[in-house]
């Protein structure tokens, strides 16, 4: 993973990344108690925007920590970040802590004031062997706490997840709950069957994600059939294609599972024709 860049923010300040501080009793330090956001940058324009500051504020509210600014607020800091690192390919993230007190209480205080913390990082092109051969992944079950769909700092189960998939020479865990899909450790999942694209219903067992409704709005707009519907196991191993999706990644094609093929054992026809279509609208 490429270094951040030098840049970041910090409660309404501008300053070098190395040189930011935060208390140690900050609530997202003692107990994760905080949420975060990565919102695309391309061509030094945040992408998809309105959709990653909706499931922000979903996030906060959710966790009953005041939004500390309006989404014109939230826009113009972006703005500024991009600004200050030299705009170009980026992902910014975004983190919101409920903040800190002099102490450590369980309960949650809705007078401290949130802290706002974000920086950026240069956008990896995926290589030209993940374009041509696709990605191996592995299966586990999902571990994680009911509310996933909370975007959460809290994610020490996502991380050993993706640890069982370093460990295994993988790129990425995909998890299965009671026999089904949920979405990855760090993406969504979209399977394919029969030309079809399948997504599990959003829910709190899954983040929504905003390369995923993308895909959604593409397959519309360019009449490829799709629903959204519970995936079983079966039907993930058994399907044509898989891929996986996510800001930072964009679509990328599975073509193996638990050291089984899925399809051909090659990035589908229809995985190619769907990374041209997000690659085109980046562009427009």
């Amino acid at each position: 993973m490429a270094e951040p860049l030098s840049i970041c923010h910090l409660n309404g300040s501008l300053l070098p990344l190395r040189e930011a501080r935060i208390s140690p009793l900050d609530r997202s330090f003692l107990f994760g108690d905080g949420i975060y956001e990565v919102i695309l940058v391309r061509a030094g324009r945040a992408r998809r925007l309105p959709a990653n500051l909706a499931r922000l504020a979903h996030s906060l509210a959710e966790l009953r920590i005041r939004n500390p600014h309006t989404p014109e607020q939230w826009t113009e800091l972006v703005g500024q970040l991009i600004a200050a690192n030299g705009g170009g390919d980026l992902s910014v993230y975004l983190q919101v802590s409920r903040g800190a007190e002099f102490g450590r209480n369980h309960a949650p205080l809705p007078l401290i004031a949130p802290l706002v913390f974000g920086f950026c990082s240069p956008l990896a092109a995926p290589s030209p062997e993940v374009l041509q051969r696709g990605v191996a992944c592995i299966t586990a079950t999902d571990t994680r706490w009911a509310r996933c769909d909370i975007k959460s700092v809290a994610l020490l189960a996502n991380v050993l997840l993706r640890q069982q998939a370093v460990e295994a020479g993988a790129n990425e865990t995909i998890l299965l709950r009671d026999g089904f899909l949920t979405e990855a450790s760090a993406a969504s999942v979209c399977v394919i069957i029969a030309g079809e694209i399948r997504t599990p219903p959003n829910c709190s067992q899954l983040l929504p994600g905003t390369t995923r409704s993308l895909i959604e709005e593409l397959a519309d707009r360019n009449q490829i059939a799709r629903r959204t519907m519970p995936v079983s196991e079966r039907e993930l191993r058994g399907a044509d294609e898989v891929w996986l999706s996510a800001a930072t990644r964009g679509v990328v094609a599975v073509t193996s599972i638990d050291a089984q093929q899925v399809g051909t054992g090659t990035p589908g026809p229809l995985w190619r024709r769907m990374y041209q279509l997000v690659e085109d609208y980046w562009r427009a």
